[in-house]
């Protein structure tokens, strides 16, 4: 189920991960912020990579694994993580996971 792009002060239903149609979905995209409804299946691998942005990545159910230069941290629901701009991160699915990763686009 694809989620159209919010407007300010809309309130938006996100669908459960243990629904196979589920899919990553951009939640708002604006000048300074992007919002990304993150769908990792158990299997899935995100290789590693930078975004120029800060980013924080909240688990809101599942698991993964976050990769980082420093090694690897397991992440659970209710457990959030943020990057500094150009920080080398991948993720790997360990059980069906939904994150909320939020990019600032820093001035």
């Amino acid at each position: 189920m694809a989620l159209h792009h919010a407007v300010a002060g809309e309130v938006v239903k996100l669908p459960s991960v243990a629904d196979s149609e589920t899919k990553t979905a951009a939640l708002v995209k604006t000048a300074s912020f992007e919002t990304i409804h993150l769908v990792v299946r158990a299997g899935d691998h995100i290789p590693e990579h930078k975004v120029t942005g800060s980013i924080s990545l909240f688990c809101m159910q599942g698991m993964v694994i976050i990769e980082t230069e420093a090694g690897e941290h397991e992440m659970t629901t209710g457990e959030w993580i943020y990057f500094e701009p150009n920080e080398t991160h991948g993720v790997r699915g360990i059980e069906d996971a939904s994150l909320m990763l939020t990019i600032l686009f820093d001035q």
